[in-house]
């Protein structure tokens, strides 16, 4: 049984893994900022930490996260409040986050970052180009850090159902693929620790999530 502190846990990633998580035996702590956001966790199977990730310096971070087997990081501003909440979640956020586990003694770290093709061939606009840098500079930094990390970039996210089949490997072609495959695949990751300082792409595909989990770690 492992106990899972998830960093983002009342988003729509960290609700799927904390679900996953629950009903396989483990521990999930979602961290949630909005007093709304507890119960429908509790519903999951969760044990909801309330905390707000802006406001938490890397000590206090550090106290709420201790006795975690691993973190995952999944939060993210989602395009809203523009560059300032970007720079302050996925990337301040990002920061104190990694030194809180250090801090902590927890050395499993696993990110939910982007795809770098992600706006090829779009006009984009400044706040997503923004966002892009943020999200790079992020998994410089914990690429660079002594944790035990595993960086996943998925593809474009989707609310379609999940169909439990993934294309998962270091550089694969670009796609979409479901929120609930991406919550799948965290849960899979979580359990090899065989797989570690390595970056992964997941789209939709045609393997089970397990099987190509399974096979992430052979190599």
């Amino acid at each position: 049984m492992s106990n899972v502190f998830i960093i983002g846990g009342a988003g729509k990633i960290g609700r799927r893994l904390a679900s996953l998580l629950a009903a396989n035996g483990h521990v999930a702590r979602p961290l949630f900022r909005k007093a709304e956001q507890e119960q429908p966790l509790r519903k999951l199977g969760a044990e909801p930490v309330n905390g707000d990730l802006t406001a938490l310096d890397a000590k206090s971070l550090a106290a709420l996260m201790a006795g975690s087997d691993a973190v995952v990081f999944t939060a993210g501003a989602g395009g809203k409040g523009g560059e300032e909440m970007t720079n302050a979640i996925d990337g301040e956020g990002l920061t104190t986050a990694v030194a809180a586990a250090q801090q902590a003694g927890i050395s499993r770290f696993l990110l939910v970052s982007a795809f770098p093709e992600a706006g090829r061939n779009k006009n984009l606009s400044a706040t997503f180009e923004n966002y892009m840098r943020v999200k790079k500079a992020a998994d410089v930094e914990l690429a660079q850090s002594d944790l035990d990390w595993v960086i996943l970039r998925p593809g474009t996210l989707t609310d379609e159902k999940g169909q439990g089949m993934v294309r998962a490997g270091l550089a694969i072609p670009y796609g979409d693929i479901p929120r609930d495959d991406v919550a799948a695949t965290l849960a899979e990751l979580i359990a090899q620790p065989a797989i570690s300082r390595v970056i992964v792409e997941l789209t939709g595909g045609e393997m089970p999530v397990r099987e190509a989990v399974k096979q992430l770690a052979s190599r």
